[in-house]
């Protein structure tokens, strides 16, 4: 698989696209455009090989499954992961002849988007610290009371920075890393030292995305117990994470039932709606 200027160009526009938070009112953009879950299946029809892009998509999602930038703090950026990671993982996938739902196939993705996320992070805050120009341009405008020239602003200079650090790094790293890339087949046997680190490597990343997002939400030791259900009928039952998922919404209903009678219970408390059996007495 190789990859033209063209399609470096529409890997890079929508490289562009994605690094918009607010693009879409957060619907479209960095929270949906930029996810690899999505960027697979972009990437995907972009090469012409929707499966392998998917696969890729999805493998790398797993291991970002939890990052969030609370207050502009990046740790990966999935921008890059999704346009940049995706491509070159369907480019060493390919090169590798690897069969694209095979478990090598998706600790290689992993490994290839960990590394692109990490350079990813340079891009964001380039384009964050190049839009601080627009936003003085702006303050001078209100200040001025030229209120015209905010929609400028706000719409139009800070593709300058995207097309700086989104869409030129895209294309040069998605074009010639695609070579380099394939250039490694030769110097990278399937069976050395190196290739099998880089895939115990990447069927490792995919615990870190589960634990941050725990992290996130598990508040007791008895949240775990839904989390080992659906790794028990996984395993078990063999079950898909589709299944899983449904079956989970049974737990949701449950969990949601009990909540809503714990708070009409407190309320009717707190109102002193309820029975006073002494004063029947």
């Amino acid at each position: 698989m190789t990859i033209s200027w063209l399609q470096a160009a529409l890997l890079g526009l929508f490289a562009c696209l994605s690094s918009m938070p607010g693009l879409g009112g957060t619907s479209i953009g960095n929270y949906t455009l930029g996810r690899p879950l999505v960027g697979g299946l972009v990437c995907g029809l972009i090469l012409g090989d929707v499966a392998t892009g998917v696969i890729c998509g999805v493998a790398m999602q797993l291991v970002y499954i939890a990052l969030v930038t609370p207050g502009g703090t990046v740790s990966a950026d999935v921008r890059a992961v999704s346009y940049i990671g995706i491509p070159l993982a369907m480019v060493a996938i390919h090169s590798q002849g690897l069969s694209a739902d095979s478990v090598d196939a998706a600790n290689l993705a992993k490994s290839m988007g960990t590394l692109v996320g990490t350079v990813g992070t340079v891009l964001f805050y380039g384009t964050a610290t190049m839009n601080l120009i627009w936003q003085h341009i702006g303050w001078k405008a209100i200040e001025k009371g030229n209120f015209r020239k905010i929609y400028a602003v706000d719409f139009g200079l800070p593709w300058i920075s995207h097309i700086i650090f989104s869409f030129i790094p895209t294309v040069i790293m998605c074009k010639l890393g695609a070579d380099a890339v394939t250039a490694l087949k030769e110097l990278l046997p399937m069976d050395g030292i190196p290739m099998k680190t880089l895939f115990t490597v990447g069927s490792l990343l995919p615990c870190v995305g589960i634990a941050i997002l725990l992290k996130q939400i598990v508040e007791k030791a008895t949240d775990f117990i839904p989390f080992f259900v659906g790794f028990t009928l996984a395993a078990s039952l063999g079950l898909n994470l589709v299944s899983c998922a449904v079956i989970s919404l049974i737990f949701a209903v449950l969990f949601y039932e009990l909540q809503m009678a714990k708070n009409l219970r407190v309320a009717a408390v707190s109102s002193g709606d309820f029975d006073d059996d002494e004063e029947d007495i």
